[in-house]
């Protein structure tokens, strides 16, 4: 009776790394984009993509580790 709380909080938190890895996602495409249509070589823009590249890899290993399935 006292941890039957534990499987709604377990189940909204995963709800929100998977949004989170659906934005990330977007994110990172949207870098990658931006960067090829860049004409010049920005030394910003490739960071960018590279923190949102990251970014996104951590959550999707986190979602591994909780063993979510994304669908």
């Amino acid at each position: 009776m006292m941890f039957s709380r534990k499987g709604k909080l377990k189940k909204e938190f995963d709800e929100k790394l998977i949004h989170l890895i659906k934005e990330t996602k977007e994110d990172w495409n949207s870098a990658k984009v931006i960067e090829g249509l860049v004409d010049d070589y920005d030394l910003e823009i490739i960071a960018q993509r590279k923190i949102a590249e990251s970014i996104h890899f951590y959550l999707f290993k986190e979602a591994r580790i909780r063993k979510i399935l994304l669908k």
